[in-house]
């Protein structure tokens, strides 16, 4: 019995055992879709970080592309794993919920793992991706060969349908930049646990502030002798009636002060202590172990880029680039054999255009002046704008006044005596490019 089927088993389980909200949860528990700490995701700056990274990759296509023998690539569109990667990873989940729940696995506990289940079905291969919750998962490094005799690293699922252990090749594991032995990652909380700790703190203050009225702790005045008990009824009293308890009751700027008694607020003001000043540094500094940029979490005072494309640039080649990259790599060595990556040159690819699209203004100019430098067929150019091909639109176009590289300079050759030969060669070597370009069409 496989994996998939005990984990169907306890999912059904689960479902004839508890109420209708457990059950969702222990199924979003299964999909890695919670079980997170939710003191750590209050904090905003820290969950605007994770938002914005998993958003990003998960809005980024993967497509499997092929070396063709021109030395280009096409798209792979007929392959098994095309669809699965690209649209459907597992039934459950869309490839979008599924490669920004990854990054956001990813992130917050420093390593993502998704299962690579494989089975035939009318005699073809067909491949699901689950997710496999990051703090259910532990990983071993057979040295010792008990496992195997193969010395490998497999990893320890923990689920209540049992432990299952997986090969390396069994599972899609992503870890973070911050790792010491290369196979498991460090998540930014764990790093950056105490200053996390800290913005949460300061949110918390704000919180009874406004609870409080954004009233203080006060100093109550009286000349008569209370006993302790006494002493603290008479307080909660005037507590009740400073912060609002008897709102309902149409109470709420009045506080009784008895006879002989007097109140006096010690009354912080958070600008004496550049409160704002040291949350908005603390923000920015998880935000830089993030990767993240100032303006992606709403500061732009020291905004420096001349227009949103350069913005999404910075951040694609600071931030993206590395995680991308990763991905990439582990999916093609995970998912496709030996003989696909090299002699097919088949390999996995995210298209990153949709995070650097210009405007309509610039995208036309760019796909123009790609069309007459002979770097795009029209039908390419159209293709940008997901316009149906024309015919005839598969030739290189281009400025006629564009010459060879080696022929530069043959427009200052002195021609005394030699008009005739010259007149020769070049039409010979015309006759002889056109035929190259006869054959290849």
């Amino acid at each position: 019995m496989n994996i998939i089927t005990k984990i169907k088993q306890s999912i059904k389980a689960i479902r004839t055992n508890t109420t209708k909200k457990e059950q969702m949860a222990a199924l979003l528990n299964f999909l890695g879709l919670q079980d997170t700490d939710e003191s750590e995701l209050s904090e905003a700056t820290y969950f605007a970080c994770l938002k914005v990274l998993s958003e990003t990759l998960g809005k980024l296509p993967l497509k499997l592309l092929k070396h063709n023998e021109n030395n280009g690539v096409t798209t792979c569109r007929e392959h098994h794993l095309y669809r699965i990667l690209n649209e459907r990873p597992n039934k459950f989940m869309t490839a979008t919920t599924f490669w920004s729940t990854m990054e956001y696995n990813r992130n917050h506990y420093g390593n993502a793992y998704a299962l690579i289940h494989t089975r035939k079905e009318k005699g073809k291969p067909k491949t699901s991706l689950w997710i496999l919750p990051s703090n259910q998962v532990e990983v071993w490094y057979d040295d010792k060969k008990i496992i195997s005799d193969i010395p490998d690293i497999y990893y320890r699922y923990s689920c209540t349908a049992g432990t299952f252990t997986f090969g390396s090749e069994e599972i899609l594991h992503f870890k973070t930049s911050s790792t010491f032995d290369g196979i498991t990652g460090l998540s930014v909380r764990e790093q950056l646990k105490s200053t996390i700790a800290g913005n949460n703190k300061a949110q918390g203050l704000v919180n009874q502030m406004y609870d409080n009225g954004f009233t203080a702790k006060a100093v109550v005045q009286y000349t008569s002798s209370l006993n302790g008990d006494n002493e603290k009824e008479f307080v909660k009293g005037i507590e009740k009636f400073a912060t609002g308890k008897y709102s309902d009751e149409e109470i709420k700027n009045i506080i009784p002060i008895p006879l002989g008694a007097s109140l006096t607020p010690l009354n912080i003001k958070l600008a004496d202590n550049q409160f704002i000043e040291v949350k908005k540094y603390t923000a920015l500094q998880i935000a830089s172990a993030f990767g993240i940029k100032p303006y992606q979490i709403g500061d732009y005072d020291k905004s420096s880029y001349s227009s949103a494309e350069a913005q999404q640039l910075s951040f694609y080649i600071d931030t993206m680039l590395y995680i991308i990259k990763q991905y990439e790599e582990e999916i093609s060595y995970k998912l496709l054999s030996d003989e696909e990556v090299t002699e097919q040159g088949l390999h996995f690819k995210f298209n990153v255009g949709v995070m650097l699209r210009v405007d309509q203004a610039k995208q036309m100019e760019t796909l123009s002046k790609g069309v007459s430098n002979f770097i795009y067929t029209p039908n390419e150019a159209r293709a940008f704008l997901d316009l149906e091909a024309k015919e005839g639109g598969d030739r290189l176009l281009g400025n006629g006044a564009s010459i060879p590289v080696e022929y530069t300079g043959a427009q200052y050759i002195n021609l005394e005596g030699k008009e005739d030969k010259l007149y020769k060669w070049i039409q010979k070597t015309i006759t002889e490019i056109m035929q190259k370009a006869l054959s290849k069409a």
